[in-house]
């Protein structure tokens, strides 16, 4: 079974707006500015690490489950 590259990336998409969104209203509640750059920063960056580790988890899960 192939792993779906929609999925990751999907995952990835989901997991960095989630975070980003969340960051943004936590600094907006501390007192802080919108930063529409910390915002893109903290969607792309965390956005590729959850969709490298969603890939590579996924590998590791439909290697494992191959006879």
């Amino acid at each position: 079974m192939k792993i779906s590259a929609k999925k990751v990336v999907y995952s990835g998409i989901l997991s960095g707006l989630v975070y980003a969104v969340l960051m943004a209203g936590y600094h907006y509640s501390d007192g802080q500015e919108f930063s529409p750059l910390r915002f893109l920063m903290s969607f792309v960056l965390f956005g590729g690490i959850m969709g490298l580790y969603n890939w590579y988890k996924l590998n590791k899960q439909t290697k494992k489950n191959e006879p």
